[in-house]
């Protein structure tokens, strides 16, 4: 489950405890013997189980040592704090898995062929949120690319391009406006939405995302309104243009949720819509024949600075207090084969990570590729938030009518705050 699933699919976790243990016995195929040695896997993005519950029954069949049990429900900390974590994880990669990684708790693995496979700039990303001193301890299986879902057969009617510039985009909104078509479909009501695509696309637009949260870091107590950097100084221009944006959603936003959301596009209820790859599924469950594709949110006059957002989702990992390490590099490395790793992110309208993985060919994400592929790209603003801090209330109240200012400075006064008790 990647920081941007939706909490409707948060909350199947909780109800999926029997389908774990169907989903562990199903790693249990294979010839059966006393020798076998047990390896824990634990991943729980909810539309990847059955997928990955074959895998696991995949690799123990096609060997006789080792038993690879899927695990869905553990919980990830309580494992750590037990010293009883998972033999390997297969689990989105963000600030909350990072501290595991910063405290030198996950193994090196930068010794398997499979660490050298990795792109350069995919591995960064790992790194964006923590280090540890010479260890490569965590290998991005899947990385998810999101920007602006838009309705092809709504530009085409209207004779719109896709804007590539910022005064583009107004040009397109205001023209759909005029002609009585939705131009943004936004639902405010459930707080993430706002947070991975409005947010994160405007102040990605914009500033360099892991450049300000390194420094923010740096500052840390120190961050305020005299700061070279800071909330209410460094993103009160992307944030003001995020509210310019939301002047053109459906006038009902604030009543309206994820579900909502891919219904109307199904329908055709709006032009545009600020979700990741995930909603497509949600939406081809409507049955219709919409014809959608995404392009990066501009957010300057300049083309070249449009990117696209990302997120580890998916990364594989092996803690250090794992007694059957040996074995779970075996289970790694067979997840790692490209006809294996490859065929998920074709399954899952993912991205690869691998030097050598083919480029994507849906057309609902194709338009993405070529800035994937050059590497520009880049995390979420919001990703790099402690969730000590309420930030997806506070980025919510702002898209329902709070101040911009007085909210971006709570923003500062909580990260100091932190800071202070750290």
């Amino acid at each position: 489950m990647n920081a941007s699933t939706p909490p409707s699919r948060r909350r199947f976790l909780a109800g999926i405890s029997a389908a774990g243990a169907l989903a562990a016995l199903s790693g249990c195929g294979g010839t059966s013997g006393a020798a076998r040695t047990e390896v824990t896997m634990l991943q729980a993005k909810p539309e990847a189980i059955p997928y990955f519950s074959g895998l696991a029954e995949k690799f123990t069949s096609s060997q006789e040592r080792i038993r690879v049990i899927h695990d869905t429900t553990s919980n990830l900390t309580a494992g750590f704090v037990r010293r009883n974590p998972p033999d390997l994880g297969c689990y989105n990669y963000n600030l909350e898995m990072a501290r595991f990684m910063e405290r030198g708790a996950l193994s090196d693995l930068s010794d398997m062929p499979a660490a050298s496979r990795i792109r350069p700039d995919v591995q960064e990303l790992v790194q964006h949120y923590a280090t540890y001193p010479g260890r490569t301890s965590v290998l991005p299986y899947s990385v998810t690319a999101a920007s602006v879902i838009y309705n092809k057969r709504i530009f085409a009617e209207h004779n719109l391009s896709v804007p590539v510039t910022w005064e583009d985009m107004i040009e397109v909104c205001e023209k759909l406006t005029a002609a009585g078509v939705t131009p943004i479909y936004s639902t405010f009501r459930d707080a993430w939405t706002v947070c991975q695509g409005l947010f994160d696309y405007t102040v990605g637009g914009m500033v360099d995302v892991a450049a300000f949260y390194k420094r923010m870091r740096e500052l840390g107590t120190e961050v305020g309104p005299d700061s070279d950097v800071s909330f209410q100084k460094t993103l009160l221009e992307p944030v003001t243009r995020m509210m310019k944006l939301a002047e053109y959603s459906n006038k009902d936003a604030a009543a309206r949720g994820y579900g909502d959301g891919n219904t109307a596009m199904a329908q055709g209820k709006a032009a545009m819509y600020m979700q990741g790859p995930w909603a497509f599924g949600e939406i081809a469950k409507a049955g219709t024949d919409v014809d959608l594709g995404t392009f990066p949110l501009p957010m300057t006059d300049d083309p070249a600075d449009r990117k696209v957002r990302v997120n580890i989702d998916q990364a594989l990992w092996i803690p250090g207090m794992s007694t059957v390490k040996e074995e779970a590099r075996k289970f790694l490395s067979f997840l790692m084969q490209p006809k294996i790793q490859n065929a998920y992110n074709k399954e899952f309208l993912a991205f690869g990570t691998t030097k050598d993985a083919p480029p994507v060919t849906d057309p609902r994400i194709a338009q993405m590729r070529d800035y994937y592929d050059d590497g520009r790209f880049y995390t979420g603003a919001s990703q790099f938030i402690p969730r000590t801090i309420p930030s997806e209330n506070y980025i919510q109240a702002i898209a329902n009518g709070a101040s911009i200012e007085g909210t971006l400075r709570r923003f500062d006064q909580d990260w100091a705050r932190l800071a202070f008790r750290q």
